[in-house]
């Protein structure tokens, strides 16, 4: 027979036993017709990215299902039914998994939290938008890069530096040496 899994969501406002409670009837009309339900696990309550029918949140619940296709399709149409079910989706797999499934490995989120995210750190640890790599390695959206290594926006570059947002115009310098005239703040009034 085929295998499946299996994820619905159930709503929010209902209870975990009246979740065990649906999962138990689903089970059922899976073993009338003729399958078998080779793991169950409970999920629990989880944000959804939108709203489905006016829930922000939803019981999740998985079922690895080992069952001939009509089978499914009952199991489909009685959840369409039900008001207690908002969404529920079935794939075809070609074997279950033995261990617990992702949602359920706890140890593992634990584990990335503490220790390494994957190789976005180098040597040093750190990390994140180039604020970690020292002295002369670059910086925070470049504004740590010390006297002539560039600058927050084009502010702190010094002489011959540029300037930022053209703020400091009064008495700096071209990039030529050449000093740059003072601004005029003076409205300029058009003249026909």
């Amino acid at each position: 027979m085929p295998l499946y899994e299996h994820v619905f969501l159930a709503r929010q406002d209902i209870s975990q036993a009246q979740v065990e409670a649906l999962t138990k009837e689903f089970s059922q009309v899976i073993e009338e017709g003729g399958g078998k339900i080779a793991k169950s696990e409970y999920w629990g309550v989880k944000t959804i990215a939108f709203k489905i029918k006016k829930n922000r949140k939803a019981h999740y619940s998985l079922l690895n299902i080992d069952a001939p296709p009509a089978a499914i399709a009952e199991m489909e149409r009685r959840m369409g039914i039900s008001s207690d079910i908002i969404r529920f989706l079935t794939v075809r797999v070609e074997e279950h998994e033995a261990e617990p499934s992702v949602q359920m490995r706890k140890s593992d989120r634990d584990d990335r939290r503490d220790g390494d995210r994957g190789g976005f750190r180098g040597p040093g640890g750190g990390g994140g938008f180039r604020g970690d790599r020292g002295p002369g390695g670059g910086g925070g959206f470049r504004g740590d890069r010390g006297p002539g290594g560039g600058g927050g926006f084009r502010g702190d570059r010094g002489p011959g530096g540029g300037g930022g947002f053209r703020g400091d115009r009064e008495g700096g310098f071209r990039r030529d040496g050449a000093p740059r005239p003072p601004r005029d703040d003076a409205p300029r009034s058009e003249e026909a």
